[in-house]
């Protein structure tokens, strides 16, 4: 028998409702087509499960077979119900996505997102929390991060020690390992063929936070740099 037919049946018999009561209720001229339908013979549209659904004080979902709960989402009189698509086995859903913008050249003395500094806007997974995206030039982060990757930053005025952090120093940004102690602040490259980049007191104020890296996006071809 069908699951739809089987469970439309026992909810009816469950309520003690008659095939020609379940027809009258529902819009149908006699309980012919019901009896059709519980014996598997046809299959209602799904617009009409919404309203035996309705009928029977279940939902739609239970009579689709799509759950066990008779009692479950009864209010629930969306037409056409869909059901959640299968994962197979061995595969990950996609997650949640989110648009951010990409920065380019910082203009000079303007904020980091302001439109002039934007030069597109990307998808990435909205579980990054990420604001926007710099593009990586050289390979001062090599080997975690490399020439032409996006880099996705969450924007936060502080960072811990030892953040990959987003800072801005006249009017260009960098990636760097942040460390500060007391009255210095060190951007330590993760390359060690690089110098760390070191401020005292004073020279802090030449510093402004933009964010902490919160993940990368690699192998886009339009943002390699070729040098």
């Amino acid at each position: 028998m069908d699951v739809t037919g089987e469970r439309i049946r026992k909810r009816r018999t469950a309520l003690n409702i008659s095939q020609a009561e379940l027809a009258e209720q529902v819009g149908y001229k006699n309980k012919t087509t019901i009896t059709k339908i519980e014996s598997g013979k046809i299959s209602p549209p799904r617009s009409k499960v919404v309203e035996i659904a309705k009928a029977l004080q279940t939902s739609p979902a239970y009579l689709m077979g799509w759950t066990d709960d008779p009692s479950a989402q009864r209010n629930n009189t969306q037409p056409n119900p869909q059901p959640k698509p299968t994962i197979p086995k061995g595969f990950i859903p996609l997650p949640d996505t989110k648009a951010i913008p990409v920065i380019g050249n910082i203009a000079c003395g303007t904020p980091i997102l302001a439109q002039e500094n934007i030069e597109r806007y990307i998808g990435v997974s909205s579980l990054w929390k990420a604001d926007f995206a710099l593009v990586c030039k050289g390979d001062s982060m090599s080997p975690t991060i490399q020439d032409g990757d996006l880099v996705c930053i969450r924007s936060q005025p502080n960072v811990e020690n030892g953040q990959i952090a987003a800072v801005l120093i006249d009017d260009e940004a960098t990636l760097k390992h942040f460390y500060r102690h007391d009255d210095t602040v060190i951007l330590q490259p993760e390359n060690p063929r690089f110098t760390p980049m070191t401020y005292t007191k004073e020279e802090i104020n030449e510093l402004h936070i933009e964010g902490v890296a919160v993940g990368i996006c690699r192998g886009l071809p339009e943002y390699t740099t070729e040098n």
